[in-house]
C-alpha cells in the first residue's frame, strides 16, 4: 500500500488505530460519540525537511512505528477502501515504544 502513496518532504502517512467501541463500564459507543483517533501506525515517511540553507534533515519517525498525533491534524485520504492520514511531522507528538 505505501508504494501507492509516497509522502513528500516532512509529511508522514499514518493508519489511525481505532479506539475501543465500549466504555470501561461496558456501554457500546455509537460512531457519532467516538473521538477522532489520536494514535496510529506510520505507513510511510517523506524524504525529510529542507532547511533554508538547502540542508535536508531526515524525519525522526520511521515506517512501522506507533505514534500519537494532534487531534485535528492531517488530511484524511482513502486508498483501496482503507482510511489513512497524511500529516506533517510536527503534528506528531510522541512515538509509542
Amino acid at each position: 500500500m505505501s508504494d501507492k502513496i509516497k509522502p513528500l518532504g516532512d509529511r508522514v502517512l499514518i493508519k489511525a488505530l481505532e479506539r475501543e467501541e465500549k466504555t470501561k463500564s461496558g456501554i457500546v459507543l455509537p460512531d457519532t460519540a467516538k473521538e477522532k483517533p489520536q494514535e496510529g501506525k506510520v505507513i510511510a515517511v517523506g524524504s525529510g525537511k529542507t532547511l533554508d540553507n538547502g540542508t535536508k534533515v531526515p524525519l525522526e519517525v520511521k515506517a512501522g512505528q506507533k505514534v500519537i498525533f494532534s487531534k485535528y491534524a492531517g488530511t484524511e485520504v482513502k486508498l483501496d477502501g482503507e482510511e489513512l492520514m497524511i500529516l506533517n511531522e510536527r503534528d506528531i507528538l510522541a512515538i509509542v515504544e
